[in-house]
């Protein structure tokens, strides 16, 4: 996914981080600078889905404008049926493990 916070900024003509932290904070969303300089500027590594519907609100945008998908970063395994195979063969050859719980009573049903 790609973060597209300052484009959908701009395109409401806010042009300054500061100024968007301070329309987050009239709708209860208080962040720090710190944390507003990530999300301006970069990739957040994580961000609240509550704290996403106040920005959309803010900005007046749907989630799309903000997070656009990147299919063609999305890499799969050459050959999924070696990947089965592989999965298959390592829980085979090891040993069972039986988990115990601590206070000795019994595990649920499998």
């Amino acid at each position: 996914m790609k973060w597209n916070l300052r484009l959908a900024a701009a395109n409401r003509s806010i042009w300054k981080a500061s100024q968007l932290q301070r329309m987050l904070a009239d709708h209860g969303l208080i962040i720090s600078a710190g944390k507003m300089s990530g999300l301006w500027s970069g990739n957040p590594a994580s961000i609240k889905l509550d704290d996403l519907d106040i920005i959309c609100v803010v900005l007046g945008c749907e989630i799309g404008e903000l997070l656009i998908p990147e299919p063609a970063k999305v890499t799969r395994p050459a050959d999924t049926n070696n990947v089965a195979q592989a999965a298959a063969s390592a829980t085979a050859t090891g040993p069972l493990v039986v988990p115990k719980r601590r206070d000795g009573r019994s595990l649920p049903p499998v």
